[in-house]
């Protein structure tokens, strides 16, 4: 489910949907530097496992960064950098793609999977694309590869795509697909290769930390109490989200504690529920918005006044923010990347230059564009996301709604 990737660097998974669940994807990690007395490889001092100093501040930089491309299109926009020679590939008629996707088991991959199927319709009726074909690995690293070495053996496919389930594990598959010759689009998630002809993905999550802990703290004084609502360990780019805010929280002298929750509703409002009870709560943090109506339906049950709180663009956040008028703020994981991978194929196949790493626009939703945004998604069920993208494709909005 995430950073910037420099051509060098190690990509590292962005494993889980974007944000609701384990499906999001990752953050890049830093080239290590080389001791020139003994030759070992050695962290910066400030760096951790789930901290990185050099890819925190390229994502904070990446925030204000000029994206090319047209804003009305925030899905083909990127930051300048390397770009792929794709004329080896410029081919006429249309082609047949394979996408391996990792799952489509959290709200976040289901919206976006409903974009993608309706922007294949497009480019079909375009005649750039004959067919996709699709095998779903259902989380699980060992369906993925034999997806990807399937696709392989078939030999059918003009192009890949792959959404990959793990990082390490999914690396030699998509080194197999890229041995192939053929192009091959990553998205959403990183891999310890950089063999693909283009990796998109948006901003990361440190950005997603840096845009809410922020905010949190600007809204609130020292000594403040946050409860930190995390859904499990070990998830790239959550961890990254929760490394980048708890550095945030500690130079501004913010009280954050955090639980994880496993995206059970029942176990976010015990947590707040037991955090009430032991004295004020000032904020709530989410690195996933999967259940913030729970949370705040906690401090309802409480009869105490609502958080400052960060949830996410899922509607169900956003039509709760509104109902209740309380402090928030809806970071987003650029839902609309899901087109982004089938127009880079037609892109590639028209012989036309792609980003290397093809970094996408990640911006908050705040309050003045609340309404916007919920206007914009009347009648959408509560699982969708409101920056998914999909205003001008066919089957807008029926495709969205009957899920």
């Amino acid at each position: 489910m995430r950073g910037a990737i420099a051509s060098a660097a190690v990509l590292v998974v962005l494993a889980g949907c974007s944000t609701d669940d384990v499906d999001e994807p990752t953050d890049a990690t830093a080239s290590e530097t080389t001791s020139e007395d003994t030759g070992d490889a050695e962290e910066p001092a400030d760096d951790t496992e789930w901290f990185v100093q050099a890819d925190y501040d390229e994502q904070d930089a990446q925030r204000s960064a000029t994206f090319e491309g047209d804003e009305a299109e925030p899905w083909l926009q990127y930051i300048d950098g390397e770009m792929t020679d794709t004329s080896e590939f410029k081919a006429d008629g249309a082609k047949k793609v394979c996408f391996a996707n990792a799952s489509v088991s959290n709200p976040w991959r289901q919206t976006g999977f409903i974009t993608m199927t309706q922007q294949l319709e497009a480019l079909k009726d375009a005649g750039a694309i004959s067919d996709m074909e699709v095998r779903d690995a259902q989380d699980d690293d060992n369906t993925q590869l034999a997806d990807i070495d399937y696709f392989i053996s078939e030999g059918n496919c003009d192009a890949f795509i792959i959404s990959p389930n793990s990082t390490a594990a999914m690396t030699p598959g998509v080194e197999r697909a890229c041995d192939t010759g053929k192009p091959v689009v990553v998205f959403d998630r990183g891999v310890e290769t950089d063999c693909a002809t283009t990796f998109i993905h948006p901003i990361g999550g440190y950005a997603w930390g840096i845009d809410t802990a922020n905010f949190l703290s600007e809204n609130l004084e020292e000594g403040d109490k946050v409860i930190a609502l995390r859904i499990l360990p070990g998830v790239d780019v959550l961890e990254t989200r929760w490394a980048a805010a708890e550095k945030i929280f500690e130079e501004n002298a913010i009280d954050a504690e955090d639980f994880f929750t496993g995206a059970d509703p029942t176990e976010i409002k015990k947590i707040i529920t037991d955090a009430l009870n032991q004295g004020e709560v000032k904020g709530v943090w989410m690195d996933a918005g999967d259940g913030a109506v729970a949370a705040i339906e906690a401090f309802e049950d409480a009869g105490v006044d609502y958080p400052v709180m960060t949830g996410e663009d899922e509607m169900s956040f956003l039509r709760k923010w509104e109902d209740t008028g309380l402090t928030g703020l809806a970071p987003v994981y650029s839902n609309f990347q899901w087109r982004t991978p089938l127009l880079a194929v037609q892109k590639i196949f028209a012989g036309e230059e792609v980003p290397k790493e093809w970094v996408l626009p990640q911006t908050p939703i705040t309050e003045d564009e609340r309404a916007e945004f919920l206007e914009a998604n009347d009648g959408m069920p509560d699982g969708h996301y409101a920056k998914f993208g999909g205003e001008d494709l066919p089957g807008f909005p029926e495709a969205w709604q009957d899920r």
